[in-house]
C-alpha cells in the first residue's frame, strides 16, 4: 500500500507552500492547508485562461494541500489577493 504524498512545495513550480486556515463555513472544514502562493506558477496562470475558454469564468486557482488527508486539488481564485489574506505564519 502506498503511504499518502506530503507536500512543502508546489508540484508544479517548487515554490513553499503556505499554511492557510480555510474560512469555517467553507467545504474544506476547519483543517489547515498549505497553498502556492506564487503568482508565477505555471498552474495559476494557466488556470486564468482555461476557466475563461471553458466555463467564462474571470477566476483561477492555485494548487491546495490538505495534510490532515492527503488531498490536494485547486484552490478556485478570482483574483491575485484571493485568499492571500487566511495565510498563518
Amino acid at each position: 500500500m502506498k503511504g499518502k504524498t506530503e507536500y512543502t512545495n508546489c508540484p508544479h513550480c517548487n515554490s513553499k507552500l503556505f499554511p492557510w486556515m480555510p474560512p469555517v463555513d467553507s467545504s474544506w472544514g476547519e483543517n489547515l492547508q498549505y497553498v502556492c502562493f506564487d503568482d508565477d506558477c505555471e498552474y495559476y496562470t494557466r488556470g486564468w485562461n482555461h476557466m475563461w475558454e471553458n466555463y467564462k469564468a474571470k477566476s483561477s486557482y492555485r494548487f491546495r494541500y490538505d495534510p490532515t488527508t492527503g488531498e490536494t486539488g485547486p484552490l478556485p481564485v478570482w483574483s491575485e489577493n484571493a485568499h492571500k489574506d487566511r495565510i498563518t505564519l
